[in-house]
């Protein structure tokens, strides 16, 4: 296509989600990449997230004609033109500026929903102004009740117009080969160092420097977007945005219980969906319906956060039949890689 940059022709010229994992496993720094790709413990749920799709099969009917082709549906009461959205990811803009608002735009244009996390590094009101769709947010309890609420009346505020609650983050996930790079230590602060700490601080930061002269385009472009991200969604009450820190402790110090579901349902209200992620089982999912749900997506965080649960796909076979009674409207992330996994 003309006028593209090089890189900008092989994002055009990426045929699968393969592909584009590729290009960016090349672009950036294994230190940041790696906090995308990996998942808890062995790994062992994260792939099997994807083996379950793999191992899935359909019928195809033959002598059949799609001259119009509507792949609609109502969601939670929402229409999305087509069967999937984007489940929120934290800290995106570390991959690309603003990348939670040009996802949002993206989301928009496929009259989709954008769901923002709660850590992310671009502002709800911004994302929100970047779709012509609807945007949810996703809640985290990290700063305390009164944190939460403040975000909760910013997204309704921005015209957000459904709030997911994340409730498997109780501990941290073991991603083992993102914790060996130690990427607080290459974030970590000189100040209030002694000198030998910072020494070695300082050691620590250039021997990145192989793995990220290679990646300048990437390195240039992060530095511009303001370097080193802040959770500007999340607000102190000296109304000063959450740096950017130890996420697992943040959120272990945060875990959510369903007492916290009742306080969250009563500021959010009941005009817009309150959407409950990380359910594994027919009694949670009931549970949260009994809390005030009106939805509920079957995730194990992409087997991010515990090892050897089961795939999301086969907790869908398993489970969702057992709660076919509810008024809940179901959804599922993880180990969704094409067109015909969604269809699966």
């Amino acid at each position: 296509m003309k006028n593209m940059n090089r890189h900008d022709q092989k994002i055009a010229d990426a045929l699968t989600t393969e592909d584009l994992w590729k290009l960016m496993l090349g672009r950036v720094p294994p230190i940041v990449s790696e906090y995308f790709r990996g998942g808890a413990d062995a790994e062992t749920t994260m792939r099997a997230n994807v083996r379950a799709f793999q191992q899935s099969q359909t019928t195809a009917y033959g002598a059949q004609k799609f001259p119009n082709l509507d792949m609609s549906t109502t969601v939670v009461g929402q229409r999305l033109d087509v069967p999937w959205f984007i489940s929120p990811v934290g800290s995106l803009r570390s991959l690309y500026p603003k990348a939670d608002a040009v996802a949002s735009r993206v989301a928009g244009e496929y009259g989709t929903v954008m769901a923002l996390s709660t850590l992310s590094g671009t502002s709800l009101e911004e994302v929100s102004a970047a779709s012509k769709g609807t945007c949810w947010f996703q809640l985290y309890l990290c700063g305390g009740r009164e944190t939460a609420l403040r975000g909760i009346a910013r997204s309704k505020k921005a015209g957000f117009k459904g709030l997911i609650l994340t409730m498997d983050t109780g501990v941290s996930g073991m991603r083992a080969m993102h914790a060996r790079m130690k990427p607080m230590e290459a974030v970590a602060p000189f100040k209030g160092l002694g000198l030998m700490e910072m020494i070695e601080l300082a050691l620590r930061k250039i021997s990145l420097a192989p793995q990220m002269l290679p990646r300048l385009p990437w390195l240039i472009r992060h530095f511009r977007d303001g370097g080193l991200i802040q959770f500007v969604n999340v607000i102190d009450d000296k109304g000063e945005p959450m740096p950017y820190t130890d996420i697992g402790t943040q959120l272990a110090a945060s875990a959510v219980t369903w007492d916290d579901l009742k306080w969250i349902k009563e500021a959010w209200g009941n005009e817009h969906p309150l959407i409950v992620k990380g359910i594994h089982c027919a009694y949670d999912a009931r549970k949260a319906e009994e809390m005030g749900a009106t939805g509920v997506v079957w995730s194990n965080h992409g087997g991010r956060q515990q090892d050897r649960v089961p795939p999301s796909l086969h907790m869908v076979a398993k489970e969702m039949p057992l709660v076919g009674d509810t008024r809940l409207d179901f959804m599922m992330d993880g180990g969704i890689r094409n067109g015909t996994d969604i269809l699966i």
